[in-house]
């Protein structure tokens, strides 16, 4: 089975769930595109990646789930992989092209809601409206930008697809 990434879940709220994240490591690529584009354009050089294409030649686990994010511009995403429980970046292997970078994240507390469906640019900002006026709801602040998260392969039928908003934020 597939690892997935560790959170603790801190509370459960209507709508969502507030989980704290720690410090982790990704695998990302900046994709410039359409959403669904992107998303699909990015996993193939993190696939390479870590099936040994990388500097030492050394495999690293698939985990879950496949991260997207857009940046200040609505055309350009960050698609990552999160790399297994425990790894550094001093100890993951140099990507072979200057396209995939490995860098820490420090830990962070989000809110995450959990739907089913098909990868578009609607559902996802359906999904983010949606749990940014719950986090609104629930006397949060917001404290960085909404990120995708997929879980499943492309092959399982949509309805039964786990995808997951998560949207940073501030709590006391």
């Amino acid at each position: 089975m597939t690892q997935q990434q560790a959170y603790q879940l801190l509370d459960k709220r209507p709508g969502f769930e507030l989980r704290r994240y720690p410090a982790h490591v990704v695998a990302e690529v900046e994709m410039t595109g359409a959403f669904e584009r992107a998303g699909n354009a990015g996993f193939g050089p993190l696939v390479s990646y870590i099936s040994g294409r990388n500097a030492s030649g050394a495999k690293v686990a698939m985990t879950a789930p496949v991260i997207q994010e857009t940046t200040e511009r609505d055309d350009t995403h960050l698609v990552s992989f999160v790399m297994p429980n425990g790894s550094t970046t001093a100890e993951l292997p140099i990507p072979a092209t200057e396209r995939v970078a490995v860098h820490d994240v420090p830990e962070q507390v989000a809110a995450a809601a959990t739907f089913s469906g098909r990868w578009t640019q609607s559902s996802y900002q359906r999904h983010v409206d949606t749990l940014m006026k719950d986090i609104a709801t629930a006397g949060l602040t917001v404290a960085g930008r909404p990120r995708y998260a997929r879980f499943d392969p492309p092959w399982k039928p949509a309805f039964l697809r786990r995808n997951e908003v998560v949207i940073p934020v501030e709590i006391s």
